[in-house]
């Protein structure tokens, strides 16, 4: 492994601090007490002992799988984003996820709001569409879509319903 893999992360404990813990585990010593000793709060030490008991190490252990793309909470920010303006586009979504500190591609952001339940509306060039009674006809589309669609304002391309 290389040294930036084994530095320590953040929010961890020094392997050395997880140690004492353990050490204090094993002498007898009840997690409120090693709490209190050594200033950690008490779901801390916790969770370290739980670690040590499964795997009988305090290392840091290398995850499974592949880490995701996008992150949850950036998920929920542009489910947030899409929930108060449907008709955002994902140029704008990869734009303001930019901001949040998550640059991602547009099929990317495309497949975590899918995964979220939202779905992009088919491309249909609107001179291609057949238009019925003064309004373009979208294949398997409701009234409304219909109407919005005649409208001047409404953006086309990579829209959400």
């Amino acid at each position: 492994m290389s040294e930036q893999n084994q530095a320590m992360r953040s929010k961890e404990l020094s392997e050395e601090l997880q140690d004492r813990i353990v050490s204090r585990h094993r002498s007898g010593e009840g997690y409120q007490n090693i709490s209190a000793a050594l200033k950690i709060p008490k779901n801390t030490v916790a969770s370290i002992l739980f670690k040590w008991k499964k795997f009988r190490t305090t290392k840091t252990l290398p995850r499974a799988g592949h880490p995701a793309k996008l992150s949850d909470w950036g998920k929920r920010a542009l489910v947030r984003k899409v929930t108060k303006n449907p008709m955002v586009t994902l140029t704008e979504l990869q734009s303001s996820s930019v901001e949040i500190g998550e640059a991602s591609r547009r099929s990317t952001i495309s497949a975590g709001l899918h995964q979220s339940g939202f779905y992009a509306r088919p491309h249909y060039p609107l001179e291609s569409l057949p238009v019925m009674g003064g309004a373009a006809a979208v294949p398997g589309s409701d009234t409304a879509r219909q109407d919005a669609l005649d409208c001047a304002s409404v953006k086309v391309c990579d829209c959400f319903w």
